[in-house]
């Protein structure tokens, strides 16, 4: 599968951002792909759909789309009637920029495994986001001493509003917990999810008891955290079955998985269905 890596800008600075339109970008292509960084896309026409991880977006004028590093998409546009900005940015950028490298994980679109990675947005509010990344385009174009300051307050004010409305079109917690068990949970999760499906391993390595971690999650995300970690391990098999030639023996043991038959029980108890009726249903 074809991943497309992040190049820095020719805007003069070294930053590992850009804001790009819908002339600088190939939405022609048809085959699935990935990409090494993140992505904001705000469409203010659109007409298609996207194929992303496992959901199936609807695009159309007001769409705004949450793109995190290596998820898998395809797209299926009218590009005659197609008018979209797009913020991409590195992981690398956030956590020079703000010190936090926990940054996206608190951001509720980036990493999202319950909720769409979408929302959609009024003209007015169309306006207002793409004339932040107007601002930020013509900082990394015209770079000046202090241009390192405008464009960080910029991106840290456009993601943090997002935020605020994606949290409340999708009814989630805005506020976050006293401390960030929870976020970290979910970092150590993207990176051993494949070794690591028990939460008393995740608890030992944050140093805290399962207690504490799953009254942390609750409260951060309104759900425990046995039940992230087993949606973040469907969505592993999920990705697998769709975007990699691996038998479901590979998969199993891939995952540290003690039989196939165990991860297709598995499979079957989150979603209602084998592994063979899920592609099945994918490829309609």
């Amino acid at each position: 599968m074809k991943t497309i890596k992040f190049h820095k800008t020719e805007c003069g600075v070294d930053f590992l951002l850009n804001v790009l339109s819908e002339k600088d970008v190939d939405y022609t292509y048809r085959d699935t792909f990935n990409t090494d960084y993140f992505e904001v896309l705000f469409f203010k026409k659109a007409k298609g759909t996207l194929i992303l991880n496992q959901q199936k977006i609807e695009l159309n004028d007001g769409s705004v789309i949450f793109i995190s590093p290596h998820q898998n998409r395809k797209w299926e546009l009218d590009t005659n009637a197609l008018e979209v900005t797009t913020l991409v940015f590195q992981e690398a950028f956030l956590n020079d920029f703000f010190a936090d490298k926990l940054f996206t994980y608190r951001l509720q679109y980036f990493y999202q495994l319950v909720h769409p990675l979408q929302m959609t947005i009024d003209t007015n509010e169309m306006l207002k986001y793409c004339g932040l990344l107007t601002e930020i385009k013509t900082e990394l174009l015209n770079s000046k001493s202090d241009s390192v300051h405008i464009i960080r307050s910029l991106v840290y004010y456009l993601l943090q509003t997002l935020n605020r409305r994606y949290s409340q079109q999708h009814t989630l917690a805005v506020t976050n917990t006293p401390h960030n068990f929870a976020f970290v949970f979910k970092n150590l999760m993207e990176i051993n999810i494949k070794d690591k499906q028990r939460i008393a391993d995740y608890a030992e390595m944050m140093g805290v008891s399962r207690i504490s971690l799953n009254k942390a999650v609750k409260a951060q995300f309104n759900t425990t955290a046995t039940q992230l970690l087993k949606q973040r391990l469907l969505f592993e098999i999920q990705n697998s079955l769709l975007h990699s030639n691996k038998t479901i023996n590979e998969i199993a043991y891939e995952l540290n998985f003690p039989e196939p038959n165990h991860l297709m029980r598995f499979f079957k108890t989150q979603t209602n269905q084998t592994t063979t009726e899920f592609i099945n249903s994918m490829k309609k």
